[in-house]
């Protein structure tokens, strides 16, 4: 794959929103249970700043997927912890792309100064607990029967990794 990473733009945007909209039927990866629009993106997008980026990874000008690190718990105490979000266009999903852009996100979040990073990950979802886990996060909180996706109560567990003392 001829990839490469850079900060996300506006215009990418609809091709950010309709890789998060493909993982919501799964209900695997969000605890969003209808599709969200890019007008209700808008805020979040112009949220992420150069100290807490939102990348694209595209392989000839089409996005595979998108990483963002967001303010852990909104307070000042926690400005050195950040969590992680990845999703994957689902054509390029199982092919060792979020190996790559858990990597690429560990480097960036030791550039910009980061210590802690974590990740929200419902229980069940085996797959993504396991990639965390292969590079080094450990859990770090299991939250029971937190959330309700079509009638079926499901963990939340949190993955954490100290990048820097």
């Amino acid at each position: 794959m001829d990839m490469h990473y850079r900060i996300a733009e506006l215009h990418d945007l609809p091709a950010i929103v309709s890789i998060y909209n493909s993982t919501i039927a799964g209900r695997m990866v969000t605890a969003d249970l209808e599709e969200i629009s890019v007008e209700s993106r808008l805020d979040w997008f112009q949220h992420h700043t150069e100290q807490r980026p939102l990348w694209v990874v595209e392989e000839d000008e089409n996005i595979l997927g998108w990483i963002s690190l967001e303010p852990f718990y909104g307070r000042a105490a926690y400005h050195k912890t950040v969590e992680v979000s990845i999703y994957i266009h689902q054509d390029a999903r199982g092919k060792g792309l979020g190996r790559s852009m858990l990597q690429f996100v560990l480097d960036q979040a030791e550039i910009l100064d980061f210590k802690t990073v974590l990740g929200f990950v419902f229980g069940h979802n085996e797959p993504s607990i396991k990639l965390f886990e292969r590079f080094g996060f450990k859990r770090w909180a299991d939250m029971p029967n937190v959330a309700e996706l079509d009638g079926f109560e499901r963990d939340l567990v949190i993955l954490g990794k100290r990048i820097r003392p």
